[in-house]
Parts: structure tokens; C-alpha cells; sequence
């Protein structure tokens, strides 16, 4: 895996502890690792000594990431510290691996017009008739994204994504960030393929 994979860059990153800050509805989890790395090797882990993570808004032009990441750095930090526990220990100095984390709110249109479904026919060229928009969603989106990096490549990387809820009390938002972690480091170490 290259340090910036094709399906996820660490733009695309970061949203989830976000979303979850400000909540969430269902959660999508994914996970990548480079499957010629050995895992069976990594024994020690630290934060990325460039910086533990970053936040990226691209909602409104009020966002304020520096706040956000203020608010969310050490429930992340925490979450990460946690969920890696017992799986691999802290190292002050040449870790195996770094932990960068990176999240991203954004806002999302989901949109559908009549005939989307229907194939073109020939004959005619065109759709039978105008298309016409018959559903528009706007939604907000988080998404929070781990790397776990070995001489600047990242080995392993997961991914949450969801839908935000703006409304949801903040000890659901923080339980549910924790949750997104947890989810994640699960999957960690890989299961041989």
C-alpha cells in the first residue's frame, strides 16, 4: 500500500470522529494493510511524532477545525491508547509503528431522477421522457481515518464513516467516537490471507 492509497487519502480522512462528535446514525468500517508488510514484527507503537492527527471541515465557512481538533484530539488520543492495549505496547523511542489519525466533516448530496434505473434505448437515443430529480438528500458526514505507518508507508489503515446527527447530546457524540476507534482497532493485527 502507498502512503496515500487510491481509495482513501487523508482528506478524505477524517470526518468520523467528527460525526461522532456531533453524532451519528450507522457506521461503515473499513480496513486496508499491505499485505506483504509482517505484522508479526510490530511490537511497539507511538503517535506520529509530525503530529497525532489533523481535522478538516468543508461544511460552512464558519468551521473552526483548530477548535474541533482541540475538543477531539484527546478522546482520539485516549480511544487509540486504549484500543491498542495489549495488542502492542507504547514505545518512547523507534516505535515499530506510528499512529497518525485524520478526521473529516463534510456535507454530502445524495440524489436519484426518474428513469436513473432505466437502460437508454437505441432507437431513440434519449430517455423517453425529461429527467427530472425525484429525491435530493443533503446530509452531513464524518469520517475517521487510523494509519499505521513503518518507515513512512502506511501498512495499515482503517476507515469509519456515517451520517452525522447535529442534535445528538455530547456523552452519545463521545461514546460513539470511542465506539468508531474501538471498531477499528479490532480488525487489527490483520488476519493472514
Amino acid at each position: 500500500m502507498q502512503p496515500q492509497s487510491k481509495y482513501i487519502t487523508p482528506a478524505i480522512a477524517a470526518a468520523l470522529a467528527l460525526g461522532l462528535i456531533v453524532g451519528l446514525e450507522a457506521m461503515d468500517v473499513k480496513v486496508e494493510h499491505n499485505k506483504t508488510f509482517d505484522f508479526k514484527a510490530v511490537r511497539t507503537w507511538a503517535w506520529n511524532p509530525k503530529g497525532a492527527g489533523d481535522v478538516i471541515m468543508a461544511r460552512t465557512q464558519e468551521d473552526d477545525a483548530a477548535a474541533m481538533k482541540a475538543y477531539v484530539d484527546p478522546l482520539v488520543r485516549d480511544a487509540v491508547a486504549t484500543g491498542l492495549m495489549g495488542r502492542l505496547q507504547p514505545a518512547a523511542a523507534q516505535p515499530d509503528v506510528t499512529v497518525t489519525y485524520y478526521l473529516l466533516l463534510n456535507t454530502n448530496i445524495s440524489s436519484q431522477t426518474v428513469g436513473q434505473f432505466l437502460p437508454a434505448t437505441t432507437a431513440w437515443g434519449i430517455p423517453p421522457f425529461p429527467q427530472a430529480t425525484q429525491s435530493l438528500k443533503v446530509m452531513n458526514q464524518g469520517s475517521l481515518v487510523i494509519d499505521l505507518t513503518a518507515q513512512d508507508v502506511v501498512v495499515w489503515r482503517g476507515v469509519a464513516q456515517a451520517q452525522i446527527k447535529p442534535d445528538a447530546p455530547t456523552d452519545k457524540r463521545e461514546s460513539l467516537l470511542r465506539e468508531a476507534v474501538r471498531d477499528l482497532l479490532k480488525r487489527y493485527p490483520p488476519k493472514p490471507s
